[in-house]
C-alpha cells in the first residue's frame, strides 16, 4: 500500500491567486510553515514557503483567501518539470518544482466577534428579550 499524504498548517504570505490555464481554473496559495531548533543555546527559527494548487470546486473558496489567514490543508505532494526560457547566452534549463495538491482547506482563524446587535441579544434575560 501507498500513500502521499501532507497535512500543513500556516499563514498565507500573500492573497490567493485565481490562474485559468487551458480554460481550466485553478488557485495558488503561498502557505508560511516555521520551525525552531536550539544551537549553541541560542532559538534558531526558520520558514518554510510552500506552494499549494487548488481545483475544482475548493478552488473558488480558496480564491477568496486572504493574505495572513491561518489555514490548514491537507493534500498529496507533486513534483512537476518545466523548462525555462533561454535568455542572452544562458541555456534553457529544466526546473522541478513541488507543490502540494490541495484536497482541503480548513481555515483556524478565529471567528469575528459578535456585531454589536447581536451581542445585545445575547447579554437581555429572556424576560427583556420578551418586552
Amino acid at each position: 500500500m501507498y500513500q502521499n499524504k501532507v497535512t500543513l498548517i500556516g499563514f498565507l504570505g500573500s492573497d490567493a491567486e485565481v490562474r485559468t490555464n487551458d480554460n481550466r481554473s485553478f488557485t495558488t496559495l503561498s502557505l508560511a510553515t516555521k520551525s525552531s531548533y536550539k544551537k549553541d543555546g541560542q532559538y534558531i527559527s526558520h520558514t518554510e514557503w510552500h506552494r499549494c494548487v487548488v481545483f475544482g470546486k475548493l478552488s473558488e473558496f480558496a480564491g477568496t483567501l486572504k493574505k495572513g489567514a491561518h489555514l490548514q490543508v491537507e493534500g498529496e505532494l507533486r513534483s512537476r518539470e518545466y523548462e525555462t526560457k533561454k535568455v542572452g547566452k544562458k541555456a534553457a534549463q529544466k526546473k522541478t518544482i513541488w507543490e502540494i495538491r490541495v484536497k482541503s482547506i480548513l481555515k483556524l482563524d478565529r471567528a469575528e466577534k459578535a456585531g454589536s446587535d447581536e451581542q445585545e441579544a445575547v447579554d437581555q434575560t429572556p424576560e427583556e428579550a420578551a418586552a
